[in-house]
This record gives structure tokens, sequence and C-alpha cells, in this order.
């Protein structure tokens, strides 16, 4: 079985950790969201695609999803003591290294997608991991702050802000210009199934989306497309879905996720159990639709989610 999966942020990684114990001999193309990246100290940061590969290759700090185990900061101290910011993203000595590495291949003038093959060769994630662009494509909030209206990188808004304030537009910027990276559109082509994780729907497989080409080829490939609810009980699992969501219009429930994604892409749509009473809403709308738990609280639940995500893609492609 071909999967391809659009992934972003830590409820991606965890989803794909499942999916492989659920379907261990399938051939996974990962599709990682690069609208979260940003330079910093010089570096070239990737934190979507860091995240699935620390996960799946064992070097993910467990208790907070992101960023290196055994993690120390005596870099980020010292930049502190020189003045250098900024001081609220931080990165760690051991995370320093992957940059590091990434920034200088960047500069000696391969791509993106070469150097995340690259990398993935130490961590052996078991999936292909392929950024969805090789351009430069970068996340901006719009916010209002004491009567000023100004765009911030999304990680500024997400881990300096905590999304303190509402936001106003969520624009990836450059995405309009950007093109799939080398095998992004093979791989849909090819797939069996595609399946969209718990994963933030607005800035992280809403901006895999946004390039020009991706959505298309997924709403043509003729394969069941199955998506898992990132909100459970009207409230995201993880993170502030919410104000992202709230910016694009779009309540915080799993059936107007539903809707957002719309029916032209979704074939087959999961819900919490506790959401059960949604299921005739999205079904509605032309998505099938089940409600399973969604919460993944250790590598069985996950895989059991996986399970049902293809289980409801067999069923919309009988």
């Amino acid at each position: 079985m071909r999967i391809v999966v659009l992934a972003g942020g830590i409820g991606g990684a965890r989803f794909l950790r499942g999916l492989k114990e659920a379907a261990p001999e399938a051939d996974i193309t990962v599709i990682g969201n690069t609208g979260d990246d940003i330079h910093l100290f010089g570096l070239k940061v990737c934190p979507d695609l860091d995240t699935v590969m620390y996960t799946l290759g064992g070097g993910i700090n467990e208790e907070q999803g992101w960023g290196r185990a055994e993690e120390t900061f005596h870099v980020k101290a010292e930049l502190a003591a020189y003045g250098v910011g900024p001081e609220w993203f931080g990165l760690g000595d051991r995370d320093f290294a992957t940059h590091i590495v990434r920034t200088q291949m960047l500069g000696a003038g391969y791509p993106l997608s070469a150097v995340t093959e690259a990398l993935c060769e130490r961590w052996q994630p078991g999936v292909r991991l392929i950024p969805m662009s090789d351009d430069r494509v970068e996340t901006h909030v719009a916010i209002e702050e004491d009567g000023e209206r100004r765009a911030v990188h999304f990680q500024e808004y997400w881990v300096k802000l905590r999304a303190s304030v509402d936001a106003q537009a969520v624009v990836p910027v450059g995405a309009e210009q950007a093109k799939p990276a080398p095998g992004v559109l093979e791989a849909i082509a090819s797939a069996d199934v595609v399946l969209f994780p718990p994963s933030n729907p607005v800035v992280s497989v809403g901006t895999i989306l946004a390039v020009p080409g991706i959505r298309e080829a997924i709403a043509n490939a003729g394969v069941p497309v199955v998506g898992l609810s990132p909100i459970v009980g009207d409230a995201p699992v993880r993170g502030m879905a919410d104000k992202v969501l709230a910016a694009v219009g779009v309540e915080s429930t799993a059936a107007a996720v539903a809707r957002h994604y719309g029916s032209g892409l979704l074939d087959g749509w999961l819900v919490d159990t506790v959401d059960a009473d949604t299921v005739r809403t999205v079904e509605e709308a032309g998505i099938r639709c089940r409600a399973v738990p969604l919460m993944m609280t250790d590598l069985a639940a996950t895989a059991a989610m996986a399970r049902a995500a293809l289980e409801l893609a067999a069923e919309v492609g009988a």
C-alpha cells in the first residue's frame, strides 16, 4: 500500500508513528509543511520537518513533542549573554547541529528536498520525507495590538505571543509563487490513499494545500482521501488551532473543519466519539464520517486511529 500523508507539527509526527505501527509494510511518503520555517542566527530552521524526522528516528523530546531528547542549551545562553536574540525561540545545542548542516548544504546549492533526504540518512525515519516545496514559504499572521495592525512570523505569533491576541488573517507568504518539491506530485499520483492527520488545518495542512498544484493533484488522484479531526469536543486537542481557524472564518468544531476542507477534497472524516452527534452533519456535506477515539494517549491508541483511517479509506474506495 502506498500512503501519502500531509503532515505538520507534533500531531502529524505522532500520528505517523501510529501509522507505521498500523501498516508496517506500507510505503509511506510524508509531505511536510515548511510554512513554519524561520531563519535564526543565520541558520535555516525547519521545525515541522525536524519534528517528523526526530519523532520517527527516535531523537525527539517525548515530553514536549519537539526538539531533541537529552538537550542542553549552552549556545542559547551564550548568545543571550552577548545580547543576541531572539531569546523566545529555544534552539538546543543538539538541534543547532541539524540547522548548521542544513544551512551549509543549502548554501552549497542543494535544494531543501535533497538536504532533507540527506538528513534523514542519519535518522532513518522509515518514511520518505519530502518538503512541500523547495521554494521559500513563510506563514505570517496579521494581528492588532494597541490599535496598531502588523504582521508577524507564525513562530512569533505561536511561540512568543502564545496566540494571546486574535489573528486577523493568516497568509502563507510566497506560496502562490512556489512549486511542489520534486517527488510531491508523483507521490500523490501513485498513492493508494491520502491521509490528513490531526494537524492544524490552517497553518499545517492548509499551508501545504496552498502550494499550487498540490490540492488539485489530491482532488484528481482518484484515490480515497481521509482526514482525522484535530478538534475534539469543540476544542483543539493541542495548541491553539481555534485562533487561526477563527481568522479564516471557521468554527472550532470537527464538522466545521471537515466542511473547510470540503467534499471536493475529502472523501472520509474521522471525529472523536465525543463528537458522534456531528457524523450526520458531516455526511450531509458529502463526506463519509465515522466516530472513533481520537486521543493519541499512547502508541496503541494512535495505531488504532490510523487503522480506523485506513478502514474508512477502504470503505469509501470500495
